[in-house]
């Protein structure tokens, strides 16, 4: 279930996929949140600089695992404007992270790449809660479903 304060935090993962973009890169951006609700590092996509794996929610796992307990990682929260891809979610797992909060889902990003003409994942789509069973995750949350689109499809469209 999404709350209030899961809103507020999400409002500012779309903030930054905003400045990602504002950067040269797409549209992702993400939170570290501890378990009492302080903000640890929060960081937009970097792919527009070569590295097509530099996302921020991997970002975020890998400086969780140089940076907190395991204690720590298991009780923070990973907030992302959208939905982790295959790659971010195992790498959420490998360092043992928490809960995973998403705005929109992999599924409609899919969507609008094929809406967009600029074709699907390079992956099997496959969802974090069909990849990570186990793990605490919510999302999508509609309020930022428009927001999103209009974002992705000034990126992505032909």
């Amino acid at each position: 279930m999404i709350t209030e304060t899961d809103r507020r935090h999400l409002t500012r993962c779309v903030e930054l996929a905003h400045e990602g973009v504002s950067k040269g890169h797409a549209p992702f951006g993400a939170l570290l949140v501890d378990r009492h609700g302080k903000v640890l590092k929060e960081d937009y996509n970097r792919t527009g600089d070569g590295d097509v794996t530099a996302h921020p929610e991997l970002a975020l796992v890998q400086w969780a695992s140089l940076n907190l307990s395991d204690e720590d990682r298991v009780a923070a929260t990973v907030y992302a404007s959208c939905e982790h891809c295959p790659m971010c979610a195992t790498g959420h797992a490998f360092a043992g992270m928490g809960r995973i909060v998403f705005a929109i889902s992999a599924n409609q990003i899919d969507d609008w790449f094929r809406e967009f003409g600029s074709g699907g994942f390079p992956f099997e789509l496959v969802t974090v809660r069909e990849l990570l069973p186990d793990l605490e995750v919510d999302g999508p949350d509609e309020t930022f479903s428009e927001e999103m689109y209009a974002l992705f499809k000034h990126v992505f469209a032909d």
